[in-house]
């Protein structure tokens, strides 16, 4: 079901979805640019990677293209036609995380390069992991079509990563029960309900700790902070839209980006974010955070990743994490995990 009509402008996605949706068109036979006039989308921007358009023409674009194709699945065919330039910088640090439990962390910092027509959450027990495609908080609800492409994309980058043969336990879609659900059958290799009450994956934990062969700490790190820098400019365009732009996503931007300089003051990073050090800290308290909590996660969440693979030195991550001193870092990170550095590091799994 779509969101209602005063909802849907406001949300944005990357031109790179489109692009794929034009490349299942064409292969189709179908006349892919008369879809995307009749769409309102202006087919020239997809020669922009950093460009985006309204959610409600790229919905309006699914539609037309499921009628177009007569393939109520449709949506899977784009996701085979997706790979990791479909998410800008974020596909490349996803391709470089040490495992999938940190690539789906990554997925869910950075989602709003690719999309912020949808909110994503992602937990794990011991024995599962879920991830999930929910409506926006402010009751934008992502179309079936761009559903089950996401979900998809999803499995196939487990698969890329992890194992050819990866699977979800379970694939729960809100969409009603099609005529013939063998495409999402044979596309998940998974049980798959119709008619759910949430969008959710259903992962063994287990497979999320493994390491992966392609990791690479530094071209992780690197490709975050363009996703995060991204992030800040896209902020800065939308500021005008209350609610459009979380500060917290924002100053994280700031904040991974300034930290291999140094400790980054509150009042540096409210410069960088055209605020007050006063302001700053009276909207994060609005979004239930405040300055320190956000530095002391971002540098928590770095550190475990860093330290996850052997590429970097104790010095090297205390460098990148802009501490002064490695006392003070082995400090900081015996207050988040009871260990020091070197014997976590240690530690196996």
């Amino acid at each position: 079901m779509l969101s209602p009509p005063d909802k849907l402008p406001t949300a944005t996605t990357l031109t790179s979805w489109a692009r794929a949706i034009r490349k299942a068109l064409d292969a189709a036979g179908v006349d892919s640019a008369q879809l995307f006039a009749d769409a309102g989308l202006d087919i020239a921007a997809l020669a922009d990677a950093t460009a985006r358009y309204p959610v409600a023409r790229t919905n309006r674009l699914w539609q037309l293209a499921v009628q177009a194709t007569g393939d109520p699945a449709f949506a899977l065919t784009v996701a085979r036609q997706s790979g990791m330039l479909t998410f800008h910088a974020l596909g490349y640090s996803l391709s470089a995380s040490a495992t999938l439990r940190e690539a789906f962390a990554r997925l869910i910092r950075y989602f709003k390069v690719v999309s912020d027509g949808a909110e994503l959450s992602f937990d794990c027990d011991d024995a599962h992991c879920r991830y999930r495609i929910a409506a926006t908080a402010d009751g934008f609800e992502p179309i079936a079509e761009s559903v089950d492409a996401f979900a998809f994309v999803v499995v196939r980058l487990c698969r890329g990563l992890y194992r050819r043969d990866h699977a979800p336990l379970e694939v729960h879609l809100r969409r009603p029960i099609p005529a013939n659900p063998e495409p999402w059958l044979r596309a998940f290799k998974a049980p798959v309900t119709f008619g759910a009450t949430e969008n959710m994956l259903v992962f063994k934990a287990a497979d999320f700790d493994q390491p992966l062969e392609f990791a690479n700490p530094e071209l992780a790190r690197q490709n975050d902070e363009v996703a995060a820098r991204y992030l800040q400019r896209f902020g800065e365009q939308s500021s005008a839209s209350p609610g459009r732009k979380a500060i917290r996503d924002r100053l994280r931007a700031i904040l991974i980006e300034q930290l291999p300089r140094g400790e980054p003051s509150q009042e540096r990073a409210a410069e960088a974010l055209h605020l007050s050090a006063r302001s700053l800290q009276r909207r994060l308290a609005d979004e239930g955070t405040s300055y320190k909590t956000l530095l002391d996660d971002i540098r928590r969440e770095l550190a475990l990743s860093y330290l996850r693979q052997a590429q970097h030195s104790i010095s090297e991550i205390t460098y990148l994490l802009g501490f002064s001193d490695t006392s003070s870092f082995t400090h900081a990170f015996r207050r988040w995990t009871g260990e020091a550095p070197s014997r976590w590091r240690d530690t196996p799994g």
